[in-house]
């Protein structure tokens, strides 16, 4: 690994790849881009220009991924394209040496899960899933008091993707977007690791902890079809298209120590963003819905049913002294980088493991785990809702730490 500079490809080159580019990866002085790679040549070419336009010199450019990991000047990957082809470029990178920073996204077989844990586990190449929501400044906070005991023993916690999709999906053709095929061939809580993945770090998942098993039910397609007559009417593969995606997706998780966590899909409904992150235990909870703390306390517990006029936004009071120490240093520096500092922390933290080659903080067994809920909840709604058990993909070590 070079001592001054990583010369990193980036494959993916959609709204995702682009903004993670221009916003993120080019801001970093310790990163040369050497390459650039997407289906598309006309991303290509906006890469190219972007780059050119920062650091002077055009990069390599390819249509195939291979031609990347091949690169001999490339030292890492960073994976940004649709959904399907993210364990196949992970693991192929991995067996060639290159260090991986895969972008999120759910499994569309357990079987893709365990190929990336093994191909690690042969290879011990760096890997890191890029959860963003991991680094989130409300989620370190409250990771933060979970880990000092404010909030007791953990018994429940709860998250969505809440986020109306309606435009990407419906004009997915013309923005060549993923979405639109996955929303009309598959049923699933297909995006669950925005919201699981803070969680699972509070719930130890992995490290003393695990998820079992799962149950997925999924509401009727509605949503899609409503919107498409409305704003698409002139589209009549769309207005015929019957959509599998239910508009809404509850998933049910159980923990080796007895913890529970709710997960909610709502992306073909109108609605306002949230991630709608909940923990609750013994002592007090957080909730995002009102970005409010509640300890179990005299003066909380006397104003509880005057809580949303007097408490709503409290969690701004706790976070002078809570604040997750990563944060309280970014904030000083001044933050920067996409989505609110977090995209730009987690690239902080996986070149910052890649030099030190120091475990990274979000592993091939959290992307495992978290990216097979996807799998197992089409599997669990097309049984009825049945209980699907969830594999341990750290094969007992999660009991070790």
């Amino acid at each position: 690994m070079s001592m001054e500079k990583i010369n990193v490809g980036v494959i993916g080159l959609g709204c995702r790849g682009i903004s993670l580019l221009e916003e993120v990866i080019l801001l970093r002085k310790d990163v040369c881009v050497k390459a650039v790679c997407d289906v598309y040549e006309d991303r290509i070419q906006q890469a190219q220009k972007l780059v050119e336009t920062v650091c002077g010199e055009v990069p390599f450019g390819t249509a195939d991924y291979r031609n990347v990991i091949n690169c001999p000047e490339v030292e890492v990957i960073v994976i940004t394209t649709g959904w399907e082809s993210h364990v196949e470029i992970a693991v192929c990178g991995m067996k060639a040496g290159k260090a991986v920073a895969m972008e999120v996204g759910g499994a569309y077989t357990v079987d893709d899960c365990w190929d990336l844990v093994n191909t690690w586990e042969e290879t011990k190449t760096p890997f890191m899933f890029l959860e963003n929501c991991c680094f989130g400044r409300r989620e370190l906070m409250v990771l933060n008091m979970v880990q000092q005991g404010l909030l007791g023993d953990i018994v429940h916690c709860s998250g969505g993707y809440q986020h109306d999709l309606r435009d990407e999906i419906s004009w997915g053709k013309e923005n060549r977007h993923y979405r639109l095929r996955n929303y009309l061939n598959r049923n699933a809580e297909n995006y669950p690791t925005h919201e699981l993945g803070p969680i699972a770090k509070i719930l130890k998942i992995n490290q003393g902890n695990r998820l079992v098993s799962l149950t997925s039910t999924a509401s009727r397609s509605a949503g899609l079809h409503e919107y498409i007559m409305t704003r698409k009417a002139d589209d009549p593969k769309l207005v015929e298209a019957k959509f599998c995606q239910g508009d809404i997706v509850t998933t049910v998780i159980t923990c080796a120590h007895g913890e529970t966590i709710t997960l909610t899909l709502d992306t073909t409904l109108p609605r306002y963003y949230s991630r709608g992150f909940t923990v609750r235990g013994t002592k007090g909870m957080y909730e995002e819905a009102t970005d409010s703390v509640f300890l179990d306390r005299k003066e909380d517990r006397e104003r509880d049913f005057r809580w949303r006029r007097e408490a709503c936004g409290n969690a701004a009071e706790y976070a002078k002294s809570w604040d997750h120490p990563i944060w309280k240093e970014f904030l000083e520096q001044g933050v920067v980088g996409t989505h609110g500092g977090m995209d730009w922390l987690e690239f902080e933290a996986f070149f910052e493991c890649l030099r030190s080659k120091e475990p990274m903080p979000v592993d091939v067994y959290d992307a495992a785990a978290w990216m097979a809920v996807t799998a197992l909840s089409e599997e669990s709604i097309a049984k009825g809702s049945a209980p699907v058990a969830i594999p341990d993909f750290t094969r007992g070590k999660w009991m070790r730490v």
